[in-house]
């Protein structure tokens, strides 16, 4: 129904209602002055962007793109939240991370947390790198129980962790019926990072134990981190995520539960992204997945998945950290306006060691941020109705489901982990992901584009890893590698020669012909650690030999507009070799100079231009 105003005129009255055709035909025109001679769909796909799991972003989105079945928050598929509420009651539940070992260090963080915006707490328990069992007593002290939710992480003592967390409720008092969390139980996870067998006997027993006597516990997490740690994309860590629930269903049905029940000992853990579209449209996608497993599991009532989102490890950068602020407040964003149920924000230093007392507040009061000052978790399912969010959710359910279907065929998560074919796939969404990254068309700020060669590192104190050494599982990745092993040789240098490895940039002409190409030139070749020397502000074929012979540089590259390359690139370039540069680039598009050894341009392969300077320079 159209409300019109009170005086009777529509806002829109004098505006012609455009067509699709219309709308076709204004991009031509554009495309046409670009030199692109394109008409009808190809002028609008010639705007897409293509993304990961064959998905695409197109350029305009209309009511043809909206979703038939997305339903009501709380009401199956889910889509639109598992709870009818959302998160407007209370907003999301803030879970802060701790993996320190020393209780009553821990202790002292977890009462800090919680005093100051933090709602529940995800603690490393036993093993090597947890807080051992017997100090999870005196990690929790001051702690209460009843109003603030636990998370375990035990894969190596499971059994002990949750019999003493189970004891401490009792001990102090808290009623069955008020234990909030979860005892983390996931053999499948675990085998995904170390390669070694699950086994489901105690996930079954303690699953068992929360259904008849903790209605507040679930038992089992399914983390679907191992994957996207793994360079899983978005689709493939929502289907494998399905494969390990579907596991876990199967194994406790089995065991005699019902399917209701088994749902209900379920929490799912996603990563989000930096990339909130994607990170929103994940969490969508993946409750109304689930809400499909659980109907045809024939407990359609039983499908609403509770999510723990966890801002991705992958994207955090170990230069320029500060960046990761930034990076986990969109992630975040997203998946508050996603619907998770629990949010764990990374410390913007988690690449570099165990957080400190700044870290771990940036992390909790950016979630304090976004729902107390941006009201996110006012309005339920903020995103629903966009076409946009809409049509990215129903495409990446689909290939998803796709993926999940295929890891079924090869006999469930648990065979397709130990057949290799999880890790070929992964290992190929990442390959391909991997050259974006070197070639810069997926930036990384701070490592990638705008870097600081001379930033002044930032030190911490090293986190245990519960995986190091492990015999096998997938691998862990990060955005930033290929650059970090770059910046690591240049440091090696610094600490070795008293000065970082070094380029000539030879500019050529006014500053009004050279600085755009200056400026990528000395992102580009600074994303590798290589000091850039431009002086003086430009050089011509007399100069240029003093002028590098003064830089102390072995390598140039030529930077200027393409008419003046045409006028003096060739000459300068000579004089540059006949004064000792052992290789002379030019910035721009390839061509056919003299005495010119290759060309950097955007879309080269950086990583591989940098090794190779650095290899020449005899850096380590």
């Amino acid at each position: 129904m159209t409300v019109q105003p009170a005086d009777g005129l529509s806002p829109a009255a004098a505006f012609p209602d455009p067509s699709h055709d219309q709308w076709q035909t204004l991009v031509e025109g554009v495309l046409r002055k670009s030199g692109k001679e394109v008409s009808g769909s190809a002028a609008e796909e010639a705007l897409s962007t293509t993304l990961e799991d064959g998905l695409t972003t197109r350029p305009l989105y209309t009511a043809h793109d909206e979703s038939p079945d997305t339903g009501f928050p709380g009401f199956a598929p889910f889509t639109r939240g598992s709870r009818a509420e959302g998160n407007a009651a209370g907003g999301w539940d803030v879970r802060q991370r701790h993996t320190l070992t020393d209780p009553a260090r821990l202790n002292e963080a977890v009462l800090g947390d919680l005093e100051n915006g933090a709602t529940s707490l995800w603690l490393t328990v036993g093993g090597p790198v947890g807080v051992p069992v017997d100090g999870l007593a005196r990690a929790l002290e001051g702690v209460y129980l009843d109003l603030a939710p636990i998370a375990l992480d035990a894969p190596a003592d499971l059994d002990a962790a949750a019999t003493e967390l189970l004891r401490l409720y009792g001990e102090r008092g808290v009623a069955k019926d008020e234990a909030r969390g979860t005892l983390g139980a996931d053999p499948l996870g675990h085998e995904a990072r170390t390669g070694i067998e699950a086994d489901l006997t105690s996930t079954v027993r303690w699953a068992r134990v929360c259904d008849a006597e903790y209605p507040g516990l679930r038992a089992v997490a399914v983390d679907a981190l191992p994957y996207h740690e793994a360079g899983g994309s978005a689709g493939e860590e929502l289907g494998l995520s399905l494969a390990s629930g579907v596991a876990y269903l199967r194994a406790l049905t089995g065991a005699g539960m019902s399917v209701e029940a088994a749902c209900g000992q379920l929490e799912f853990r996603y990563a989000a992204t930096a990339d909130q579209f994607l990170t929103i449209a994940k969490l969508r996608a993946a409750r109304r997945l689930w809400a499909r497993v659980a109907e045809a599991s024939g407990a359609p009532a039983a499908g609403a998945q509770r999510q723990h989102a966890v801002t991705s490890p992958v994207m955090m950068t170990r230069r320029d950290p500060w960046v990761n602020m930034l990076r986990t407040t969109l992630a975040t964003l997203g998946a508050g306006v996603g619907g998770a149920d629990s949010v764990t924000v990374l410390p913007f230093d988690h690449a570099l060691g165990l957080p400190d007392a700044f870290a771990r507040r940036i992390a909790r009061n950016t979630s304090t941020i976004l729902m107390e000052e941006s009201h996110l978790a006012r309005v339920i399912d903020p995103a629903g109705g966009s076409w946009y969010v809409e049509r990215l959710t129903d495409e990446l359910a689909s290939a998803a489901w796709a993926f999940f279907q295929e890891t079924e065929r090869a006999g469930g998560l648990p065979a397709a982990l130990r057949s290799g074919m999880v890790a070929e796939r992964l290992a190929a969404t990442w390959a391909a992901r991997g050259a974006k990254l070197a070639r810069r068309t997926e930036p990384i700020t701070g490592v990638s584009e705008f870097p600081q060669p001379g930033e002044r590192p930032v030190e911490r104190e090293p986190a245990p890893d519960a995986y190091a050494g492990a015999p096998g599982g997938l691998p862990r990745v990060r955005r930033d590698e290929a650059f970090e092993a770059l910046r690591a040789r240049s440091d090696a240098h610094l600490a070795a020669t008293g000065s970082r490895p070094k380029v000539f940039v030879a500019a050529l002409g006014p500053a009004a012909a050279h600085t755009a190409r200056v400026s990528f030139a000395v992102n580009l070749f600074g994303a590798g650690g290589i000091e850039a020397v431009h002086e003086p502000v430009s050089v011509e074929a007399d100069t240029a030999a003093d002028a590098l012979t003064a830089s102390g540089a072995t390598v140039a590259v030529l930077c200027s507009s393409d008419a003046l390359y045409a006028e003096r690139a060739e000459q300068v370039a000579g004089a540059l070799k006949s004064a000792g540069a052992e290789r002379v680039f030019l910035a721009g598009r390839p061509g056919d100079y003299a005495d010119v050894d290759a060309y950097v341009f955007a879309g080269c392969d950086a990583v591989a231009v940098l090794t190779s300077v650095l290899d020449r320079m005899g850096v380590a």
